[in-house]
């Protein structure tokens, strides 16, 4: 019979102990899952971009079909309320008894409410799940002011969530600063200064007395020093308490201020019952961050899986504890915390290096002998933590000069850096995951040489990112070692990368393919290079893709100006910025279809394909749709497709922004530009997002105070969400971040590559390119936004030069001697669109061939 598994609790531990049992294939197990919530496991690191324009289905952790698998029944909605240990069974609130064989408690933790009086009046929240963000946004909705009680870790996401909102945003802490566990005096100052200069108000050393009612607002809150504050909304977010309760009950040994006592193997005083995550207390200590939770549910699993398989019980792991350091990122700010942050260890040595003009802090804290790292704080720039974290877990010694590891380089002294080869096979680089430095470069040599390859045979790098780029640096260190070429060439024809290639002729200005083969190629060039270099050139200058020195470059597709299709037709797609087309541009649209029998489909992107054109009627058929105010959609090119909209706030009452407006603004701005794949955009005019921007290249969502920018979304084989790159920007801030973002996808993407695949394999991740885009850390933004203002302002309709030279004509003949149509091309009707038959046809001379319709 198969052992039966209670698991109490479906939070991100809980369900991280399913992935891993399902990942062992352990078929001799029948798991019972009791959530409490109304939904299956959701990401609770990330619960602030709720108010950023994601939902519930964004946040889930649950991938599709994963509870359908046989043996895992989850029960939503099903509070356990008692266990018996005597008769090993679990009774719920509506009274059903679940038996099993072995009790996971992954209970998790619940917000601690100061016991102040007036906590529970209407208005004063938590922060902890999505039932209570659904609480915030009702009582936001109606509030102008909002204060957080609690100024660590989830007081200043939550205070981040009242920003989103809109509302004018207090923060209370009781200590004297910020973060108070983890960094030290100075760096709290400097994270405060960078929160308040975002426009959040801090208030630190308060103690709450009392809640009254307010004078100007809802509430006041009072203050031992005799101050107060009236706000319309309070939140508590000052800390946890694990959730024991069901420990106690059943008498399985509790800590003297909480949480449930458990092993190396996190099993319990009762050998049938284990406690993970942040209602587990090992060694004394309860661990509050969910990488440790996640090794407690790996520790677990694995026990198991002993257990069922009789494994050896000396070879099992144990959990040995965690390291707690953090690296975050609040309200754009960097933080990060490393090991003895506070220089507790004695005869230990720190230094220091704080720039208050950009706000940035650091600090080391180093043996007595200045040959070990201990620990350090972080502010304003985080970009050493991987390199301090493995240097402290891994003992490795310090550099002469160990200041040099925080000081910027532009003092003239090279900064040291890691030396991979010093890392030990054990070093752990992914701790969310638990993938080892050997087991990167395991499957480096079992063939995964790309940060992609990697992150799927791994999954190092597939949770929160912050080991990326480390985990780049460790497949490189092993691809040379293996010796295997690190590179990236495009083709046999051009030694360098497709990023290589375009820095080379914008910085030597070459403006021919022939041009830059001679001088950085060799040979007459292929179908990979010839069409990549055509793409960079018309980034770059924005010249007639169809010139003389520039169409024989072209893939099919842009050779003809036009998609061909399965049964050599072509498409013809007229642009319709925003998905806007006035009634006469519906009829004339109608008019030309009708015309030339062509089969019509709306499309997705919002505008109207039209399939079925023959060679020669092409440009027959633009000079018509140019003269009823048409351009090219580029529905044939590596660049941009569409914008789609949502009706926005002109006609939607849920709209607060013109989504229309805008979609028109950028589909015009952006029209035209060639990039190494094709670009989707969309705009919704509220969080409702019926434009589904989150799933597009660029994602452009508003709120009250202007626009949130998304970016690296697609759909297709591999769906992949938009990530937030800015918030709250006005019209003028987001189109320069866009400029940006587009020009620099531009110059170093590979070819052939979405931006949600680049933006994988690009080193640092999404923290990287905001440094980029919108703090200029390469000194290049200026430089991007020129690069776009020449395409902007060089752009012409492709179709217009086309139709208007007579050699570009040529081209669309269908006969080289001929200008005669062909008319053994005939069609069958498409679902009753029925094409006009030819004079042969009618004559009855032809068969009908079917069309066959694909989409864009």
């Amino acid at each position: 019979m198969a052992l039966k598994l209670v698991v109490i609790g479906n939070g991100m531990v809980g369900h991280k102990l399913l992935e891993e049992l399902v990942a062992l294939q352990l078929h001799d197990l029948d798991i019972t899952v009791l959530c409490e919530e109304s939904r299956p496991a959701y990401d609770r690191v990330h619960l602030s971009e709720f108010f950023a324009g994601k939902n519930a289905d964004d946040l889930s952790l649950v991938t599709p079909g994963f509870f359908e698998q046989p043996g895992l029944h989850l029960r939503l909605a099903m509070r356990a309320v008692q266990i018996d240990r005597a008769f090993k069974r679990v009774t719920t609130a509506d009274g059903e008894v679940i038996p099993y064989d072995k009790l996971v408690l992954a209970t998790g933790s619940t917000p601690f409410v100061p016991p102040i009086p007036g906590n529970d009046r209407p208005g004063c929240l938590v922060y902890r799940t999505l039932d209570d963000l659904d609480a915030l946004t009702q009582w936001g909705a109606r509030a102008r002011h909002g204060v957080v009680v609690g100024g660590g870790l989830l007081g200043l996401e939550c205070a981040k969530a009242l920003r989103d909102m809109g509302l004018e945003t207090h923060v209370v802490e009781f200590a004297p600063r910020l973060m108070a566990v983890q960094v030290d005096d100075i760096g709290g100052q400097m994270l405060r200064r960078a929160i308040e200069d975002l426009g959040l108000t801090v208030h630190t050393g308060k103690n709450t007395q009392a809640i009254v009612d307010g004078e100007t607002a809802r509430h006041r809150m009072t203050f031992a020093d005799g101050s107060h504050l009236d706000t319309d909304l309070i939140v508590f977010s000052a800390g946890i308490r694990p959730r024991d309760e069901l420990a106690r009950q059943s008498e399985l040994g509790v800590g003297q201020r909480g949480g449930i006592m458990v092993d190396n193997f996190c099993r319990t005083r009762d050998r049938d019952v284990y406690a993970i995550g942040e209602c587990a207390l090992w060694g004394g200590k309860i661990f509050g961050l969910v990488a440790p939770g996640y090794e407690m549910a790996r520790v677990v699993a694995n026990h198991l899986h002993a257990l069922l398989t009789r494994k050896p019980a000396p070879s099992l792991p144990e959990f040995a504890g965690a390291d707690m350091s953090t690296k975050l990122k609040l309200m754009g700010v960097d933080v990060a915390s490393i090991g003895d942050a506070h220089g507790a260890t004695p005869g230990s040595r720190s230094y220091q290096f704080s720039d208050e003009r950009r706000q940035v802090y650091k600090k080391l804290v180093v043996s007595g002998d200045g040959k070990r790292l201990l620990g350090g704080v972080l502010v304003g720039d985080a970009a050493e933590y991987g390199t301090l974290l493995q240097m402290m877990l891994n003992g490795l010694e310090l550099p002469e000069s160990p200041e040099f590891l925080i000081l910027p380089s532009s003092d003239g002294k090279a900064r040291p850096g890691l030396a991979i080869d010093a890392l030990p096979a054990a070093a752990q680089i992914c701790s969310c995951n638990n993938v080892s430095k050997g087991q990167l470069c395991d499957a480096v040599i079992a063939g995964a040489t790309s940060i992609g390859a990697l992150k799927v045979a791994t999954r190092a790098g597939t949770t929160c990112g912050g080991c990326v780029p480390l985990v780049t640096q460790v497949m490189k260190a092993e691809m040379k070692r293996q010796g295997l070429a690190v590179n990236n060439h495009l083709c046999e024809h051009f030694a360098y990368s497709r990023q290589e290639l375009y820095h080379l002729v914008r910085v030597e200005r070459i403006r021919r393919f022939d041009e830059l083969l001679g001088r950085h190629g060799h040979g007459l060039g292929c179908d990979i290079c010839k069409p990549t270099v055509a793409s960079i050139l018309a980034s770059c200058w924005n010249e007639f893709v169809l010139q003389k020195e520039h169409a024989s470059l072209q893939d099919s597709n842009d050779y003809f100006l036009a998609n061909i299709q399965k049964d050599g037709s072509y498409s013809v797609v007229p642009r319709m910025p925003g998905g806007e087309v006035t009634p006469d541009g519906l009829i004339a649209v109608g008019q030309v279809a009708k015309k030339y029998g062509l089969y019509t489909k709306i499309t997705g992107g919002q505008r109207v394909d039209m399939f079925g054109a023959r060679l020669e009627q092409l440009p027959l058929i633009w000079e018509e749709l140019i003269a009823a105010g048409f351009e090219s959609g580029h529905a044939y090119g590596k660049s941009l497709r569409t914008v789609k909209s949502c009706v926005g706030s002109t006609w939607c009452r849920y709209g607060v922004q013109d989504s229309v407006g805008t979609a028109i603004d950028l589909e015009n701005r952006y029209k035209g530009l060639r990039s190494p794949h094709k670009l989707k955009f969309a705009v919704s005019g509220c969080t409702r997002e019926c434009a589904e921007a989150q799933g597009k290249d660029v994602g452009v969502i508003a709120t009250e105070k202007g626009w949130n920018l998304y970016v690296c979304g697609n759909g297709g084989m591999k769906p992949r969400h938009a990530e937030l790159l800015a918030g709250d920007l006005d019209t003028a801030t987001l189109v320069r971040y866009i400029d940006r973002f587009l020009m620099f996808y531009i110059s170093t993407a590979d070819r052939l590559q979405r931006t949600s695949v680049w933006r994988d394999n690009l080193e640092g991740g999404m923290n990287y390119l905001r440094s980029v885009v919108i703090d200029d850390r390469l000194g290049i933004a200026a430089e991007l936004e020129a690069q776009m203002k020449l395409v902007v302002d060089t752009y012409e309709c492709e179709w217009k030069r086309a139709v208007s030279d007579p050699e570009t004509r040529r081209r669309f003949q269908h006969f080289v001697n001929s200008e005669a149509s062909d008319d053994h091309v005939v069609f069958v009707p498409e679902r009753g669109q029925i094409r006009p038959a030819t004079a042969e046809e009618k004559r009855g001379g032809k068969a009908r061939i079917p069309v066959t319709v694909l989409a864009e």
